[in-house]
């Protein structure tokens, strides 16, 4: 009984992660970022794997140290904590693949202060043994991957008309430029919102 209470704990973090309370589809958290960087594809994986790497050591870490930090400066404690991954993260980025360094350029460092880490630590990880924490990590981060995947996707194959920087229209194809745009991505986002809420909504009234 205990292995299968484990087995629906862990569904449950990733289901929640990926779709129920997904970063970006749900929660709507960390849209400078999402709308910024979310024209291509290798952008996306880039700021993606990024922001995981971030989460799911300064939940494991927030969690270790929850019952230390003291109430009235837990949140400056958060952020030096998620400070220090976030430097590594973009020594990393800047030593191995300075091209994508440059293409993120400050959103790297702002995710310091990115909303998806914070009320992650707040909300899960201060609360948390440190396996669920690391488990919420990476689902939420895995949630804001795809999404943001998605979106890149679109834009970039419609706006470039190619997929990981590779011609994928036709060469006749025309780009439509508005999808590359910030208005375009505005767009876009909306509509994977509407349709990611349909979805939801849909799921619910079965289950009902």
């Amino acid at each position: 009984m205990k292995k299968e209470n484990e087995k629906l704990t862990v569904g449950k973090i990733f289901r929640d992660g990926l779709l129920d309370q997904n970063p970006i589809f749900v929660q709507l958290l960390g849209m400078c970022s999402t709308l910024a960087i979310s024209t291509s594809v290798i952008n996306a994986l880039g700021m993606g794997g990024s922001v995981t790497f971030v989460l799911i050591l300064s939940n494991l870490f927030i969690s270790v140290l929850r019952n230390l930090i003291p109430s009235k400066i837990r949140i400056a404690s958060y952020i030096v904590i998620i400070a220090g991954f976030v430097t590594v993260v973009d020594m990393v980025l800047q030593a191995y693949i300075p091209s994508l360094a440059a293409s993120l350029g400050l959103f790297i460092p702002l995710i310091v202060v990115n909303c998806i880490i914070l009320a992650r630590a707040e909300s899960f990880a201060s609360k948390n043994k440190p396996l669920p924490s690391v488990l919420d990590g990476l689902a939420m981060g895995l949630g804001f991957t795809v999404a943001l995947v998605i979106i890149s996707a679109i834009r970039e194959l419609f706006g470039n008309g190619t997929l990981l920087g590779f011609a994928v229209m036709p060469e006749g194809y025309s780009p439509a430029v508005l999808v590359i745009s910030p208005v375009g991505g505005f767009l876009i986002l909306g509509a994977l919102i509407a349709l990611v809420q349909w979805f939801r909504a849909r799921k619910k009234d079965k289950e009902d």
